[in-house]
């Protein structure tokens, strides 16, 4: 879906807001593919180093080896031809870009999937996309191997946490998280195939890379909206890289090609760290410090005291996360120059703490899986402060606000935030009506986000998706929590809602009104546990006589969670 909105449908407020330099627009013509940007990157910055995990440090030279090889063996080896899903499931190691950029380069959409799936959500994103092949750490195969028979999977590499770290390092990573640690559960997949074992045999072949235009697909990105049912969103390479464009644009001058050392803790596999943490870092030849485990503050801080780090990007949890940890505040912060908070709202506590302890503004930025993400971020500029708004729309984006009839507000009006650009997603794989309801009649997208427009064109939001709880930045679906309580042959009804975290931001609440009254909080956090991700379990369980429901008895989940919880 391209920009449908131009300029005489809509007053362009905010570019009278815009930082000297940044441009109204980005290049209009067609904006390439991320095939192009990862072999020209490579290329550009071939000595340089591009992504360190876990002490070892891989080039630019390297990672262009290492990805053209994983091409030649999903091509040569699993016999994979462009268009066909090949998902990925791991945290942050190296093994990460390798397999993505090598999936990339042989024409193939990639599958993000969230590594704590449980076998349930991993099936049904699998069997939804039609993903041929998997690349997956060893320590989830086990979860693979209960879904794999009822899905489209024929080739599957396994890889372990220290495979990319050189000898002797990766034999002893390797044996501690299996037999020390003992993170491996049993497994067993016939006929895979080792991350080595492909990269081996792909050295060994010819890479024939298929024509690719900025139209096609590159990525199925799992996101749920508002509905509970997981959905694809169909970004091209052109949607990426324009995105990519357009905040390379604001960033301008401020970031240097070839010199930023940057902190990626954020999971790569979800949208915000993917964009902005991978391809825009590739894209300027940063060094990218990928964090395997940011739960681990202590030692994500020990990571960070051993780099002069110049951006990090991470949620509103993370931040606070580290300013309450010991040690952060006495890292050095003289080579920071980005600190950018996405994927939930930044808290102002956090971000005037954040600027009290490391003297740099910690800014807001706002966006969307179905957005590529970036649609609005805050101005980098000397002396900028947290504002609480999302920030401008990025160049070439149209953001208006909406009523329920689709009418455009006046600046200070309240209704829905809706987006036009090139960076907006093709569809959902699969749901052209859901696609169709996503989008107004001229073409800009739903996003079912509620707030307003400054007079000066700055984005605020008010309200979220009516009932979509934010857990940490990571959206969870009541109907899907709803449908997994009420499998418990003890619930009659149950109603999800979000409840204030001061960890998460927000937590999972569920009220429940019972069929057998010796139903108990802990029996059914045991059984959300078993099918649910944690940051879906709930951790607020109350049981109600009744639920508020409307005259045609569907329940009112906003009166639910106005009202506050039950002791």
């Amino acid at each position: 879906m391209s920009m449908a909105l131009d300029a005489p449908a809509m007053e362009r407020i905010w570019l009278a807001s815009y930082p000297p330099g940044v441009p109204a627009e980005i290049r209009r013509d067609d904006p390439g593919t991320l095939r192009g940007l990862i072999e020209g990157s490579c290329e550009r910055f071939a000595p340089l180093p591009a992504f360190t995990c876990m002490g070892r440090t891989l080039s630019y030279a390297r990672i262009d080896t290492l990805s053209r090889d994983f091409a030649s063996w999903l091509q040569n080896g699993a016999g994979l031809r462009k268009g066909t899903r090949v998902a990925l499931m791991m945290p942050n190691l190296l093994q990460y870009p390798v397999a993505l950029f090598g999936a990339l380069r042989a024409g193939l959409v990639v599958v993000n999937c969230n590594p704590l799936y449980k076998p349930r959500e991993l099936e049904h994103q699998l069997v939804d996309s039609g993903a041929e092949a998997i690349v997956i750490l060893e320590n989830f195969a086990r979860t693979l191997q209960e879904v794999l028979a009822r899905t489209s999977v024929r080739h599957v590499v396994t890889t372990q946490v220290g495979d990319l770290l050189g000898l002797p390092k990766s034999l002893l990573v390797n044996a501690v998280v299996k037999r020390v640690k003992r993170l491996v559960p049993a497994w067993s997949l016939p006929g895979s195939v080792t991350f080595g074992a492909a990269l081996a045999q792909g050295a060994r072949r010819p890479l024939s890379e298929p024509a690719l235009a900025s139209g096609d697909l590159a990525f199925l990105q799992y996101t749920g909206g508002t509905t509970g049912v997981s959905k694809g969103a169909m970004l091209t390479h052109g949607n990426i890289v324009a995105n990519l464009e357009q905040v390379r644009a604001w960033t301008g001058a401020g970031l240097e090609d070839g010199k930023e050392v940057v902190i990626t803790a954020l999971p790569l596999y979800h949208i915000f760290a993917l964009t902005g943490g991978c391809f825009l870092n590739l894209k300027i030849g940063a060094h990218n410090v990928l964090i395997t485990n940011p739960r681990d503050m202590p030692g994500f801080v020990k990571e960070l005291a051993r780099h002069p780090f110049s951006t990090l990007s991470g949620v509103n949890t993370l931040f606070n996360g580290l300013l309450n940890t010991p040690g952060f505040a006495e890292l050095d912060f003289s080579h920071l120059k980005l600190a950018l908070g996405g994927g939930m709202a930044v808290q102002r506590a956090v971000a005037e703490r954040w600027k009290a302890v490391t003297g740099k503004p910690l800014l807001e930025a706002y966006g969307l899986t179905e957005t590529s993400p970036g649609a609005c971020i805050n101005p980098l500029v000397e002396g900028a402060e947290y504002n609480g708004t999302a920030g401008l729309p990025l160049p070439s984006t149209v953001v208006t606000i909406r009523d329920d009839a689709g009418r455009i507000l006046a600046p200070g009006e309240i209704g829905e935030i809706c987006i036009a650009g090139p960076q907006v997603m093709k569809g959902y794989w699969n749901r052209p009506e859901e696609t169709a309801r996503a989008m107004t009649q001229d073409g800009a997208f739903r996003t079912g986000d509620i707030g307003l427009l400054t007079p000066e064109g700055y984005v605020k939001i008010v309200d979220r998706k009516k009932d979509m709880i934010l857990v940490s930045g990571f959206n969870v679906y009541p109907n899907e929590v709803e449908d997994v309580v009420a499998m418990l042959p003890g619930v009659r009804e149950v109603c999800a809602v979000p409840a204030p975290d001061e960890h998460s931001g927000e937590t999972v609440r569920v009220v429940i009104v019972r069929k057998d009254p010796s139903l108990t909080r802990e029996q059914v956090i045991a059984h959300c546990r078993a099918q649910l991700t944690g940051y879906k379990v709930p951790h607020i369980v109350e049981f109600w006589d009744e639920l508020p429901k409307s005259n045609v008895g569907k329940v009112l989940r906003r009166e639910v969670r106005d009202i506050p919880p039950r002791p």
